[in-house]
């Protein structure tokens, strides 16, 4: 009785063992199977994948920035969107990040700002810029535009850290087990565990595409190690982008979280980029969360959020400056 049990179990764990194999497989040649947009950009012996995407000579090019885990993939719906409103837009994948090249470590605010100042003067699309920012993505752009403000005409936050955040005892924590979920991630994409994800890998909710990029992403052992590699350097980014400096009052700012407006110490913070602007703009999404945001169900909004910049700095300039 014993011996049966014990070939059952194995014949189980073996049929276990084929079936992950043969879908793992299939998801590995699934994801080779789409050609990825954009180019590949040299910054000085590395190159960076850039998606721009609009008509050509539109002004100001709206530059999108992906937030952890990912890169130009997120903005797939959004890009779609801006260029059926005639706008331009570029988006990219950071070093290790889908189909870039690595780049040095530590992936931290100061080597992710100097990879974005160089694919900017290397691609041919020039500024100023409105710059869109999703989750982390915030951090990297706090310290872009207070660094390189004749590069800025405005800012969109989606969900977006602020230097702020990082300090308050819940972001912490919740930057903490991020390191450890990153981790893990880490070491089972490495080994492979990730494939059988692939089907569900858009959570954004992506046209054919980018949905595409997204899949290979979430399956990529590299991508994977790469994003560990940036959570681990969180803290030292909210830092570097508080040193440099906050956003001048006079750049339109528009502050678009998910979900119900819901008074908490996060939402405060988050929405005071758009407080202290001279033209700012906050709106929360009800139904969204912080992944479909960005998709075709709900990634209008960002791009009402971008003509609110746009009209905005129009305004700006057609106002004299106060003496």
């Amino acid at each position: 009785m014993l011996r049966v049990f014990l070939f059952s179990v194995l014949a189980a764990v073996v049929v276990v063992i084929v079936a992950y194999g043969t879908v793992a497989v299939a998801a590995e040649v699934i994801s080779r199977t789409y050609k990825p947009r954009g180019e590949y950009v040299d910054i000085g012996g590395r190159k960076l994948r850039l998606v721009c995407e609009g008509p050509q000579g539109a002004r100001p090019v709206i530059w999108l920035e992906a937030g952890a885990f990912s890169g130009a993939a997120d903005f797939a719906a959004i890009q779609q969107k801006l260029t059926a409103k005639g706008h331009r837009s570029c988006a990219y994948d950071r070093a290790g990040m889908g189909y870039s090249d690595k780049g040095p470590k530590p992936r931290d605010g100061d080597a992710i700002v100097g990879d974005l100042k160089a694919l900017m003067a290397a691609s041919g699309e020039p500024g100023p810029y409105v710059l869109v920012g999703h989750s982390m993505a915030g951090l990297y752009l706090r310290q872009f535009a207070a660094q390189n403000p004749d590069q800025v005409v405005g800012l969109v936050l989606l969900d977006a850290v602020t230097p702020e955040m990082i300090q308050q005892r819940q972001a912490g924590q919740f930057a903490k087990r991020m390191r450890d979920i990153s981790h893990l991630g880490a070491i089972a994409g490495t080994i492979g565990l990730t494939k059988p994800f692939y089907w569900w890998g858009d959570r954004i909710g992506l046209p054919p595409q980018g949905k595409a990029e997204k899949r290979r992403g979430v399956i990529s052992g590299r991508q994977s190690r790469a994003a560990y590699v940036e959570v681990q350097s969180w803290s030292a980014a909210a830092l570097q982008a508080a040193a440099a400096g906050p956003l001048k009052p006079e750049w339109p700012v528009a502050v678009i979280t998910a979900g119900p407006d819901r008074p908490s110490p996060w939402t405060v913070v988050r929405q005071a980029p758009a407080k202290g602007s001279q033209y700012g703009m906050i709106e929360a999404i009800p139904g969204a969360d912080h992944r479909t945001m960005l998709g075709l169900k709900y990634g209008d909004r960002a791009v009402a959020g971008v003509e609110h910049v746009l009209s905005s700095a129009a305004k700006a300039k057609a106002v004299p400056p106060t003496p």
